[in-house]
């Protein structure tokens, strides 16, 4: 692929990019199934004098969890970065607001609110048909990558394995897009090992602590108009634009990344959670022994069953006897394409069979055992990418709340445990009373932070204002983050409820100077016993204060936001929850 530096997409779709979206193909990504013209769309009128060279047509929108359905929404999908700029001056100019859209595999309503339509002045940019080129760049002081918005990560991946390079975690879907997954400082898993030395163009972070120089639209006062600029690291709009969550429109970014490294991954199923996940000194298999061998690991723990699937990479440089190589991604078939006994015992728990999630959560553990052997991927082996990713569309669709626990890496242990135990009777509370609120698994990660020590490539580097990783200048002993993550399936009756309790617990109880708590921007925050994304205290007050929280003034919330508001006066790029939620207090 050609990167155009002028802007100009390639007048036709790559082959790769026309199989990505594909309908036929959707395993690998997923679009809507319509796109209606202005003169098909019936009972909606279409935007006003809508720039001519870029088509805007009426397509239906759904998230990842089918939390967030909309039958229609205006959407355009712009073949040049110039077009966007044009895209977001006309809606400045008519008083419309433009979400960017990349894969849609979100949970929260950053992107856009359940309650919008096709009357709402609201355009979705569709960035994955065309603003998807990818090149080398050189110059840089690491191997670097320059990569439009719409790239999927998997063809990132793709890519720059060709040239010998890789990153050291990345999130579980390749389906996800370079814009997506900067807007939300999404991550993977890994800190070093112990005696493991960071390779250069690494990190152990967010991939927003990759970024090296950022293209996006942004409002500039010379011109009175939104124009394209570039943002360099060390610029202090790159602190806000690191994890802007969608109230920029960032159309291209350059990324370090370093030599691609082989990665072996053992699945365990036989470890038992008062062991895996037991208290700070346990002796065997604990998440402390794994991290301190391996480095990257992931509990997928599931509902009512005592024996965890733990993923285990660690890095391998030559395949290790016992190990089954692989050529490309997504290798666990049966967690992707789950029997269809367990769909139907899915579908059923939110329909009045709550009271057989303790068996469903034994049969996935059951499938997974079984799945393991059947497929012989309890041991694969292969570059970063073909270990790494494993979850695709096909994989069973639910909601998750998220937080991430910033703590010291000795630590660590003891945060899994503290939450385990308080899990365990939080189920049981509700299981008491005849409620099972949780029927899928909980999810436990661990990270590093988006320090600028591991940004190679510039000196100076400026840390991500609002990630939930980036450190805290009051407790620099902090140097990890414990990511949680609970999940049910859509409509599960009380999940709000105990996420509300498990969210107030977590905050509560990692608040002094051992650790302290903030949301995952895609995942479920700010619980109320009948809503997601709906307390107005943990909006107005514990988000913003876990993000001034140990820093000086001029890196606080509140500065933040009004750097965001100086890049956008005007608010196109938002929406209703968006102002909600990013305001100075």
């Amino acid at each position: 692929m050609k990167f155009l530096r002028n802007g100009q997409a390639a007048p036709e779709l790559s082959r790769r990019r026309f199989l990505k979206n594909s309908a036929v193909l959707s395993a690998v990504a997923w679009t809507p199934v319509f796109r209606l013209s202005p003169a098909e769309a019936q009972g909606c009128t279409p935007p006003p004098n809508f720039p001519a060279d870029t088509p805007v047509y009426l397509q239906a929108f759904e998230n990842w969890s089918k939390g967030i359905v909309i039958d229609g929404l205006w959407t355009c999908a712009p073949r040049s970065a110039q077009q966007c700029v044009d895209v977001v001056n006309w809606a400045a100019a008519n008083g419309w607001q433009v979400r960017p859209r990349g894969a849609m595999h979100n949970w929260s309503p950053i992107h856009v609110t359940a309650d919008t339509d096709c009357h709402d002045n609201i355009v979705l940019l569709n960035t994955t048909d065309f603003l998807a080129d990818i090149a080398v760049e050189t110059g840089w002081a690491t191997p670097a990558v320059r990569a439009q918005a719409g790239v999927y990560m998997e063809d990132l991946l793709d890519f720059i394995e060709e040239h010998g390079l890789g990153m050291t975690a990345v999130p579980a879907p390749g389906d996800v897009t370079v814009g997506g997954v900067l807007a939300v400082d999404a991550h993977g898993t890994a800190v070093p090992a112990k005696g493991e030395q960071r390779q250069p163009g690494h990190s152990y972070g967010s991939l927003s602590n990759l970024v090296l120089e950022l293209t996006v639209v942004a409002w500039d006062k010379k011109a009175n108009a939104y124009t394209l600029q570039t943002i360099d690291r060390r610029d202090r709009e790159a602190e806000v634009l690191l994890a802007h969550l969608g109230r920029s429109l960032v159309v291209e970014a350059v990324l370090q990344v370093g030599a691609n490294q082989k990665l072996r991954c053992r699945s365990y199923t036989d470890i038992h959670i008062d062991e895996l996940l037991g208290p700070p000194g346990t002796s065997g298999r604990t998440v402390e022994h794994y991290l301190d061998s391996a480095g990257r690991m992931e509990v997928i723990w599931f509902p009512f069953t005592d024996k965890p699937w733990l993923k285990v990479w660690s890095v391998a440089p030559t395949k290790p006897l016992t190990s089954r190589e692989v050529h490309e991604p997504y290798n666990y078939s049966f967690s992707d394409n789950m029997p269809a006994e367990i769909e139907e015992m899915a579908r059923s728990l939110t329909r009045g069979n709550k009271a057989s999630t303790p068996l469903f959560g034994q049969m996935m553990y059951n499938v997974t055992v079984a799945g393991l052997a059947a497929t012989q991927t309890a041991d694969i082996w292969g570059n970063s990418k073909n270990v790494l990713l494993y979850i695709k569309p096909s994989t069973l669709r639910i909601e998750a709340s998220g937080y991430a626990v910033l703590t010291r890496r000795n630590n660590v242990q003891r945060v899994i445990h503290e939450f385990t135990e308080k899990f365990k009777a939080l189920v049981a509370s509700y299981e008491a009373r005849g409620e099972y609120p949780i029927n899928m698994p909980v999810e436990i990660r661990v990270t590093g932070l988006d320090t600028p020590a591991e940004v190679d490539a510039v000196a100076g580097a400026n840390m991500p204002a609002l990630s939930a990783v980036r450190p805290v200048e009051d407790h620099p002993e902090w140097d990890v983050a414990v990511w949680f993550d609970c999940l049910s399936f859509v409509g599960t009756e009380q999940s709000e409820a105990f996420n509300t309790e498990m969210e107030n617990w977590l905050h509560s109880h990692f608040n002094a100077d051992e650790a302290m708590v903030r949301p995952e921007w895609s995942k479920g925050w700010a619980y109320s016993p009948s809503a997601t994304w709906d307390d107005a205290n943990y909006i107005e007050r514990t988000i913003p204060g876990s993000h001034s929280y140990g820093r000086p003034r001029k890196a606080s919330w509140n500065k933040a936001i009004s750097r965001l508001d100086a890049l956008d006066p005007h608010r196109v790029l938002s929406n209703s929850f968006i102002d909600r939620l990013m305001q100075q207090r």
